[in-house]
């Protein structure tokens, strides 16, 4: 097995990845082979396929065949799909008997691997999908973090920042995976220990449509504890923190807000006399 997959598939296809292959190579190492004799691998990285992008490519091959072979393994009387389910499922839809496939002789985990990366160059995984896939690799075949980046092609502190997205709860991980949250935010999320506080912070970067910039600033906020009175202090409340923040995008200095129970301070500060100028004007 070559190291370095992330640095192309060609290693291992002979140059059956986005490309139509070569001739000479089709007509020696592809095989027809019967579309009910293939299942698809069931550690396959990617658990959801876009049914659109599908009906496209079966109306595709329709029209002009199966171009690119899938990537077979055998197992007893039937073959597992080591890369290419998109285009077998297609093909099903498309009504074809037969597909082009190259079979290949490969370990379990060369099979993980090589569907890991085929689905990271074509950035077809979300990112739970893509850090179960990795976690998968790791638990198996008990491999360190530093050797599944030098298999994917990846830098060791990728594969951790891919990694800690596994403890978001279910609920925050369906948001990454819908896209309506990215990494970088459920990462910055991670800063906040207890869930329920998570989930609602969430909840106002996607009402918000917060970048992950703001959304760290936000955080930020809400771990740092406003002064009550000398002896007890209590965090600040989000929409205090919203309105903070707001403030302070729109004055471009530091704003605090100090509720009380008979009256509420806000200070805005100012490092010398033209920069106080410049803030009243823009409260004007």
């Amino acid at each position: 097995m070559k190291k370095g997959l992330g640095k192309g598939l060609d290693a291992l296809f002979g140059g059956y990845t986005d490309t139509v292959p070569d001739q000479e190579l089709k007509d020696k190492d592809i095989s027809q082979v019967d579309i009910m004799d293939i299942d698809p691998n069931p550690n396959q990285p990617r658990k959801t396929f876009d049914q659109e992008k599908i009906d496209d490519l079966a109306r595709s091959i329709k029209d002009h065949g199966l171009v690119q072979p899938i990537a077979l393994v055998r197992k007893g009387d039937r073959y597992t799909i080591v890369a290419g389910e998109r285009r077998w499922r297609a093909a099903r839809k498309a009504g074809l008997k037969t597909v082009p496939a190259l079979v290949m002789d490969l370990t379990e985990k060369e099979v993980l691997e090589i569907a890991l990366v085929e689905n990271l160059q074509r950035e077809d995984l979300n990112p739970i999908e893509e850090a179960e896939g990795i976690r998968s690799l790791i638990d198996q075949y008990k491999l360190t973090q530093d050797e599944v980046a030098s298999r994917l092609g990846r830098s060791r502190p990728a594969i951790a920042n891919s990694l800690r997205l596994l403890r978001l709860d279910k609920k925050l991980q369906a948001y990454l995976i819908d896209g309506k949250l990215t990494p970088g935010h459920g990462r910055a999320l991670l800063a906040i220990s207890d869930e329920k506080a998570r989930q609602k912070v969430a909840k106002t970067i996607i009402e918000k449509d917060l970048n992950v910039r703001d959304t760290e600033r936000l955080i930020k906020k809400l771990s740092t504890p406003a002064k009550q009175t000398q002896r007890k202090t209590k965090e600040i409340p989000l929409h205090l923190a919203e309105i903070e923040l707001n403030l302070e995008e729109a004055l471009g200095t530091r704003v605090q807000i100090k509720p009380g129970k008979k009256k509420s301070i806000i200070e805005i500060e100012y490092y010398n006399d033209d920069d106080l100028e410049r803030i009243i004007e823009r409260l004007q």
